[in-house]
């Protein structure tokens, strides 16, 4: 049964957890809510940060004999307090998994009862001392405008199983090439007293196992293997198909079934070598976006919107995705399994956290894997975003923000150097299958030199676009993987926009600080309003500033591919609310010139020079490396590069050839010349021919009087 519907609200006070948990309590003044939902999404909510005290009634009949019968909340944001008919049962906490209690004797106590819940989502204002491990879905983030998340965000359910429940099932690919795969399952029972069980596994509705286990009362942890033969492999679109198949454990108590469970996974293998992924042995230069929900709302989201916005990824030429700074709902990873895009996932731990939080950071990081580790598309698990992050206001000048940032990184703190570890732990120990990383966006520190994946905004937060590449040849640790960088601009979309189009624009802009993100400093330094008459003219100067930033750097990455990059997730995909930020779809999923200059980017075979410089002098000495990357997996037997060099009154020509091996990247020639002594616009154009595949690309700049 699935309470869905007939739920009532009220903020929770003492007179209400006295009162109001009782079966006969007077509801008559309480409001209706939405479960699943938000309770700001009620207009008599719309400005509570809670607690707020849900209330359900509902009719059953109690559990037969031999029977149990169960309440699981699929999801609570964040904590909570529950009763059943005025008798307590629990306090869960953490969002994105299950909590489940044992209702069993109250049920045959009658047939009318209540269910009331306390939900409690603290605000969290800052980005240190933060005690909900929530991540990107409180502020201070980019989901700032989002709203307060709290409520039952999914389902509640009401259910009986047999005298064994399976309360998790972990599923977990350890191994898997053409000839044999290997399956980790782990299971929790419970069960309401002593006695011997038979389990049942089943692969692809094919009994594979069955064993005899006693079992102890109450929980008793299990685990063993499954050897499958001659399988099916699921691969990342780039390279095969996603074959998925349904791994189910059965219980039997007397010969009589207890309780099943299910999970789909997919047979596969990955492994890493100094951040360069492979899935079933092949190689896999990742190229990736952070994505973010896709609504404000997680109780919001549908399968339809997630394959909308996966599938954007997908069309793209991204093979891999990075959910940043939060766990999405389960449909998220079935689709991501369906499309055969590799998902970065990031545990909700974001920026500072009080130490006491770290048991349950422990407990919901194996409670992450419960849930998610049998998604073959889930490639690693990160345990904290940017844990050095500090308060500093995004308007504050850009050499302030970067000695506090850096000097943060450096010194020990609680949170790297104990909260981390402790979280890495707890994922290697519950899915030694998947590398772990202790936080993300940490640089090079002692006593660990090592370092992390690499937060790198050239062009946007430091330095010049063009630095990527200077920044790599000194430093090429820091560009193993790259997994934020890009720029902001404002969305492409009108709704919402219509206040800045009259003469006043300037002033009404500095007011979307908190409501949509806006960067002012940044802004300021590299895009100063005043330099603009119109907004519509400001929009389309940062916009094209931003694609510029993503192809430079993309192609850059791609340049390096293997040696040392493995990959790079850009930041953003898309925005769940209107924002000016770095997403390059906006809230309504309209296109920003973003997207075409990441698409080009990222096509299988792709021709690059050298980045030009933003301006260059007349006369100048041009040198310029072409390259030619390659994803494919089959080789080019032989390829033609044209290049040409265009001015006022004047060009130039090349023209280079030869192979290219699969998934590789050569260098095909170089472009020397010297800039012309006219004023004007210079761009370099090139093309690859190679039989049906064809490559073109082209960057332009300025030149200027020596």
């Amino acid at each position: 049964m699935e309470l869905r519907g007939g739920w009532l609200g009220i903020e929770a006070s003492d007179d209400v957890r006295r009162h109001g948990i009782d079966l006969d309590a007077d509801d008559s003044d309480w409001t209706a809510v939405d479960v699943p939902g938000r309770w700001i999404d009620q207009p008599a909510f719309a400005s509570s940060d809670g607690p707020l005290m849900y209330r359900r009634s509902f009719d059953a009949p109690g559990p037969g004999d031999g029977r149990r019968r169960w309440v699981t909340f699929d999801g609570i944001m964040y904590q909570a307090d529950v009763w059943l008919d005025g008798a307590y049962l629990g306090d869960p906490e953490g969002y994105f998994a299950p909590h489940s209690f044992d209702i069993t004797a109250l049920s045959r106590l009658g047939e009318h009862h209540v269910l009331a819940v306390e939900v409690t989502c603290s605000p969290q204002t800052t980005a240190h001392g933060r005690r909900n491990i929530t991540g990107i879905l409180q502020p201070p983030s980019g989901m700032r405008s989002t709203g307060h998340p709290g409520g039952l965000w999914r389902p509640v359910h009401v259910y009986d199983t047999g005298p064994v429940r399976i309360d998790r099932l972990r599923v977990l690919s350890r191994d898997a090439d053409l000839r044999r795969a290997h399956l980790r399952v782990a299971v929790r029972l419970d069960t309401d007293s002593l006695r011997t069980v038979t389990i049942r596994s089943f692969v692809g509705g094919v009994q594979h196992d069955e064993q005899i286990q006693p079992l102890a009362e109450g929980t008793n942890e299990l685990e063993w293997s499954l050897d499958i033969t001659d399988p099916e492999l699921w691969w990342p679109h780039s390279l095969g198909e996603q074959t998925l198949t349904d791994v189910e454990v059965e219980v039997l108590v007397d010969g009589e079934p207890s309780d099943r469970r299910r999970r789909r996974t997919g047979l596969r293998q990955v492994t890493w070598d100094n951040w360069i992924c492979s899935i079933n042995g092949e190689r896999l230069f990742l190229k990736g976006a952070n994505v973010l929900p896709t609504t404000a709302s997680l109780a919001d989201v549908t399968e339809a919107s997630i394959r909308r916005d996966l599938g954007a990824a997908v069309d793209l030429g991204l093979d891999a995705v990075r959910v940043h700074g939060h766990i999405a709902g389960r449909e998220f990873y079935d689709v991501a399994d369906e499309l055969g895009l590799v998902v970065l996932q990031d545990f909700p731990l974001a920026w500072g956290h009080a130490r006491s939080v770290r048991s349950q950071a422990v407990e919901q990081a194996r409670a992450a894997v419960d849930q998610l580790g049998h998604h073959p598309s889930i490639a690693w698990w990160n345990a904290h975003v940017d844990p050095a992050a500090t308060d500093e206001a995004v308007d504050a000048p850009l050499w302030r923000t970067r000695i506090r940032s850096v000097a943060a990184q450096q010194m020990p703190s609680w949170n790297r150097s104990v909260l981390d570890r402790w979280v890495k732990r707890a994922f290697e120990r519950a899915d030694p299958t998947r590398q772990v990383i202790a936080h993300s966006g940490v640089l090079p520190h002692f006593p660990q030199l090592d370092g992390t994946d690499s937060h790198l905004w050239f062009g946007w937060k430091r330095g010049e676009v063009e630095d990527l590449g200077d920044f790599a040849s000194r430093l090429p640790r820091m560009v193993r993987f790259v997994s934020e960088f890009g720029a902001d601009s404002p969305p492409e979309s009108d709704a919402g926009m219509r206040r800045l189009a009259g003469s006043s624009w300037r002033s009404q802009l500095a007011e979307l600080t908190d409501e949509w993100g806006f960067q002012a400093a940044t802004f300021e330094r590299l895009f100063p309003p005043s330099d603009f008459a119109t907004f519509d003219e400001w929009r389309t100067a940062t916009q094209h500033y931003q694609a510029h930033v993503l192809k430079v750097q993309i192609e850059t990455l791609r340049r390096l591919k293997y040696r040392p990059t493995g990959g790079f997730s850009f930041s953003t995909l898309l925005d769940a609310v209107p924002s000016i930020s770095a997403s390059i779809l906006d809230h309504e999923r309209r296109p920003k010139p973003a997207y075409a200059a990441v698409a080009a980017a990222c096509a299988p075979v792709l021709v690059v020079a050298d980045p030009l410089p933003s301006i260059v002098r007349a006369g100048e000495r041009i040198d310029l490396d072409v390259h030619v990357i390659s994803d494919l997996r089959t080789a080019l037997d032989f390829a033609v590069v044209d290049a040409e060099a265009t001015w006022p009154g004047g060009e130039q020509r090349w023209r280079f050839g030869g192979p290219v091996p699969a998934d590789d990247v050569v260098k095909v020639g170089r472009l020397r010349f010297d800039a012309p002594t006219v004023d004007g616009e210079l761009t370099i154009g090139l093309r690859l021919t190679a039989g049906d595949v064809v490559s073109t690309n082209q960057a332009t700049t300025a030149v200027e009087p020596s």
